[in-house]
């Protein structure tokens, strides 16, 4: 089984973030705890499965919680769950939020990976997006990661931010390199609804061009790939064998469970959200055990789409079997255009492709 938790809690709210979060307030963490691990004991009763894969511990800021609190939740996590074959587990972290102790605490629950929201390195920028770290905070984090024993370190990055330059851009890549993380994570910002970026977007303060997210994109390629990361999904560079397994999972089609207010599960072809309300996903779920809401059947065109979008973003790339003929038809137009190139029955983006598998996966389907 592939388990998520969303811990909504940051102590500042970024103004580009869609994800479900809020500030701590008057939540009462416990509380929060314990609904957690409610809701794990009701879906592991329910189904008979608790064997674990992968854990991957998402946000929010889950570093924001305390060493008592980390504590309650991996020791009720441990009683609910079977660890004994678990192969990665991920947690988010943000560079101002945990010190050598701190770090050495997370090894000692048996975190693998810590996924650092840094996002630049450039403290322009940073003011920009809103973060609580400086250049000098992100640049220790690293260091101080693996002098507390942590196996795997991923650095998220994000560019065509406004007002960054694309020296800022490379440059921030390269401190990124220098750091000799495991993993890189280089996204386009995205304007999403309900965030402050889209409203500045709207009001046309911000502008969002392709053509200079190209260029972004391109550099990010060039430089990671120089440096010995492969490019192995449209937004993620690893060092060989660092390949993130949980995300793996999901662009595969895996079932997984989602636990904690707006946290989504799909298991088998059904998919559904929790209430993304911190108070009343505790309500909740300590009514009826689960906070399910959002509840949807997958039919099978939607599992094709899926599996058709999900697959071209990766490396391994997209299995022409499964594509109707028609939809071959297209495939072959992209790959006429020196967009994608075909090995072993799959096809797979170029870097040029890339660029575009969005518009890419529109035109197939």
């Amino acid at each position: 089984m592939q388990l998520y938790i969303h811990i909504p809690f940051c102590h500042r709210i970024c103004p580009y973030c869609s994800f479900y979060k809020h500030t701590p307030g008057n939540t009462d963490m416990r509380a929060f705890i314990d609904a957690i691990l409610l809701e794990a004991r009701h879906h592991v009763d329910k189904t008979a499965e608790n064997k674990l894969t992968t854990l991957y511990c998402g946000g929010g800021t889950p570093s924001m919680l305390s060493p008592t609190h980390l504590r309650l939740l991996f020791d009720g996590l441990h009683e609910i769950f079977d660890f004994s074959e678990i192969k990665e587990l991920t947690f988010e972290s943000n560079p101002a939020t945990f010190d050598l102790k701190k770090a050495q605490l997370f090894k000692e629950l048996g975190i693998t990976r810590i996924s650092l929201g840094i996002q630049s390195f450039d403290d322009t920028v940073l003011k920009t997006l809103g973060r609580e770290h400086n250049r000098e905070e992100a640049m220790a984090a690293v260091p101080l990661l693996r002098e507390a024993g942590i196996p795997e370190v991923n650095i998220d990055l994000m560019f065509s931010i406004p007002g960054q330059s694309l020296e800022s851009w490379k440059d921030t890549l390269r401190t990124a390199v220098s750091l000799k993380p495991d993993h890189i994570s280089a996204y386009n910002l995205t304007y999403e609804e309900d965030t402050a970026f889209i409203d500045k977007l709207t009001a046309g303060e911000y502008l969002d061009d392709p053509e200079a997210n190209a260029k972004f994109f391109t550099a990010g390629h060039q430089i990671l790939t120089a440096a010995g990361f492969e490019h192995y999904e449209t937004s993620n560079y690893a060092k060989r064998g660092t390949r993130s397994t949980h995300n793996a999972s999901y662009w595969s089609g895996a079932n997984y469970l989602g636990l904690g207010p707006s946290a989504v599960s799909t298991m088998g072809t059904t998919r559904w959200k929790n209430l993304p309300d911190t108070a009343n996903y505790i309500k909740q779920i300590n009514h009826v055990g689960h906070a399910q809401t959002e509840i949807e059947e997958l039919d099978a065109d939607d599992l094709h789409l899926e599996r058709i979008a999900l697959e071209l973003r990766t490396l391994d790339g997209l299995d022409l079997s499964i594509l109707t003929s028609d939809e071959r038809k297209r495939a072959q137009s992209v790959i006429d255009e020196d967009m994608a190139l075909i090995d072993n029955n799959r096809m797979i983006l170029t870097e040029r492709g890339m660029l575009l598998v969005d518009s890419i996966v529109e035109h197939i389907v």
